[in-house]
């Protein structure tokens, strides 16, 4: 696929000067210089030459280019669309980049759906997790892990010559998942039960992927470093810290669990990088616990209405984290309610929040 066009059309149509000005706002924001209501930052419309073509992600999945060519697209829709996320993209395999390395076999979803791949729970499931720790190997060239490095690889060659993309388009992490989520995809369902009698084995399974986590985003991080010494893009959201740990799964264990097994480790994580936590679904229960986490800088929710937003607010902006790519029917709601934001929300849902449209 030939993506000089491509490249050339996003050239022409970042203006330097916007980019700039979004990112000063940016960090003005992940700095908590706002001190009331919230951040909806946008750009000027910039309209393409062309028509983009669609693509399906599952023609992406073996054809580095044509990935490339997906994530490009979307930094052509958020200009066209005058979207406030700074210019990003990221090696996009979904949710079994690391569960593919030790052998989860990688599932290509149906063709309709045009979503990303997944994985399945290994065979023997807690044998095999416990033969995976007792390897200790973390072999980042194999299966979808692989793809990340190529893709890197590969959008430094292509993205060279363009002056204007290869500064104002950013490389995020890959998903990379956080250590309960990928003791899940590889343990299976079964690991709610076991979580009881064979805690050692859990214990020892989150505390080996949170290595692993370590471990993969340092190597990434030298080929392409956050967006600065102190902040990171997720989604195209600047946040103060190097990642955004993917909690999902914990909407299935009580927050007293989450304390226990899971937070010391997404708690070393976020030591080595700082940053934030990422869930889908129902969170309330545990986001105090969360809180607690030294050095965690924001939280982003996809699903509010699945949350006592209350509870959420005060054990995150009330505390000086941020909340970043809140679907704005909640910000308004609760800027109408005479909830004090603190100028701590970023209002707009982001693309982890699977949206068609985003009401602004």
């Amino acid at each position: 696929m030939d993506l000089s066009v491509y490249f050339e059309d996003l050239e022409r149509r970042i203006s330097t000067a916007d980019e700039d000005r979004l990112a000063a706002e940016w960090l003005s924001f992940a700095g908590c210089k706002l001190r009331e209501g919230y951040f909806a930052p946008s750009r000027p419309k910039s309209a393409p030459a062309f028509a983009w073509p669609e693509v399906n992600i599952n023609d992406c999945i073996d054809d580095i280019d044509m990935m490339i060519y997906q994530q490009l697209k979307g930094v052509s829709d958020i200009l066209s669309d005058g979207g406030g996320e700074m210019l990003s993209l990221r090696p996009n395999y979904g949710t079994g980049i690391i569960p593919s390395m030790y052998g989860a076999e990688v599932f290509i979803m149906p063709r309709e759906a045009n979503t990303l791949p997944g994985v399945r729970t290994l065979s023997g499931a807690m044998t095999d997790i416990k033969r995976i720790i007792d390897k200790g190997e973390m072999d980042f060239s194999k299966a979808l892990a692989g793809r990340v490095f190529d893709f890197a690889e590969r959008w430094a060659e292509l993205s060279l010559p363009y002056q204007i993309v290869s500064r104002y388009v950013y490389m995020y992490n890959p998903d990379l998942q956080g250590p309960l989520p990928l003791v899940e995809l590889l343990w299976g369902s079964e690991l709610y039960l076991d979580i009881f009698d064979e805690q050692e084995t859990v214990y020892a399974a989150l505390g080996f992927f949170a290595d692993v986590i370590i471990a993969f985003l340092k190597k990434f991080h030298v080929i392409f470093p956050p967006y600065d010494g102190d902040h990171s893009l997720e989604w195209g959201l600047l946040h103060r810290g190097g990642v955004i740990i993917r909690n999902d799964a914990a909407m299935n264990i009580s927050g007293d669990m989450y304390r226990e097994f899971v937070k010391p480790q997404d708690q070393r994580i976020i030591r080595t990088f700082g940053g934030g936590i990422h869930f889908c679904g129902k969170g309330d229960h545990y986001i105090g616990h969360v809180s607690e986490i030294g050095g965690i800088s924001a939280v982003n929710l996809s699903q509010p209405e699945y949350n006592d937003m209350e509870i959420i607010y005060q054990n995150t902006v009330d505390k000086g984290i941020l909340i970043i790519g809140l679907p704005s029917a909640e910000v308004k709601r609760a800027a109408a309610a005479g909830r004090n934001l603190r100028g701590r929300v970023h209002c707009g849902a982001s693309i982890a929040a699977w949206t068609d449209k985003e009401l602004k």
